[in-house]
């Protein structure tokens, strides 16, 4: 049987799931997931290895608004991951169909490749309720398919997956067939943190933080990590920091634990709060954080 592989581009409004679905498509965590909007900021590639096929996945920034220099940067990556791809998923929340969804659809009506519409979030809704959406969606004619998933309980997922491979053209593999996703184990571990902080910070910091990762040393036996959780408000660091350290070691405890299981190996975190007020319109600043538009 012939090799096929090919990209995947998953694009969709913040919060719509791309991220867990890019996780359930490869069986593994190559994106971090949170509540808040702007949880994924770089343009990840998650890859998935079957017996005759490779398909890199192209997970996005959710299509933004804001006028900051980081606004800008996600922007860009969003535009970028579909340029040269062999499919476009554009995710939809089940929940929370409008007409900026409509327009992001509408976007893609003259690419050449496949278009292919994901309802997700099923889980939290019903077919009735559904259905009027579904109903405006089937004006699409250029869309080559509609699924509806549940990303985070599997539903449809490999049926999306048999469908996209469908669409892969013949060739060589992109990337070894041991790796899941293009990025380093640093970068990985950086989005960890970054994920634990927002997971106990909810809303109590906006959603401008960073991590600055200051020291990362992966010896055989220990990967000894310090960094730094970049807020632009000195209010927000005391939040960061807590009652006698609490809310920073909580994010610590959390972090080291998913890194563990992510290296096989024994973490050791050290984390401090920095406060770098406008971090966000700084280029040196969004260059150190890992937010280079020469990378996109």
């Amino acid at each position: 049987m012939s090799f096929k592989s090919g990209f995947v581009a998953i694009i969709g409004k913040p919060n719509v799931g791309k991220s867990s679905l890019v996780n359930a498509l490869v069986g593994e965590k190559v994106s971090i997931t949170s509540p808040k909007a702007q949880t994924t900021r770089n343009r990840i590639f998650g890859i998935k290895n079957g017996e005759n096929y490779q398909i890199v996945f192209v997970d996005t920034p959710g299509v933004q608004h804001t006028k900051s220099k980081l606004g800008e940067y996600m922007t860009q990556a969003t535009d970028g991951a579909t340029t040269d791809v062999d499919a476009i998923v554009v995710v939809l929340d089940a929940l929370r169909v409008n007409q900026e969804d409509f327009k992001i659809i509408e976007k893609y009506s003259k690419v050449k490749c496949p278009v292919f519409i994901v309802v997700n979030k099923i889980e939290t809704t019903n077919f009735e309720k559904m259905y009027p959406i579904l109903d405006k969606l089937n004006k699409y004619d250029f869309v080559k398919k509609f699924i509806t998933t549940s990303a985070i309980r599997g539903v449809n997922v490999a049926e999306l997956e048999k469908d996209l491979l469908e669409c892969l053209p013949e060739g060589e593999a992109y990337y070894p067939r041991d790796e899941y996703t293009d990025k380093s184990v640093r970068f990985m571990c950086q989005e960890i943190i970054r994920e634990k902080a927002l997971l106990f910070l909810q809303e109590e910091i906006p959603h401008g933080i960073a991590i600055e990762i200051m020291s990362f040393i992966d010896d055989p036996d220990c990967i000894k990590i310090n960094a730094n959780i970049v807020t632009e408000s000195a209010r927000h660091k005391q939040i960061i920091i807590g009652a006698n350290g609490s809310m920073l070691k909580q994010i610590g405890v959390a972090a080291r634990k998913d890194i563990e299981e992510l290296t096989g190996t024994k973490v050791m975190i050290e984390l401090f709060v920095k406060v770098k007020k406008d971090w966000k319109d700084d280029l040196n600043a969004l260059t150190e954080f890992g937010f280079n538009k020469k990378d996109i």
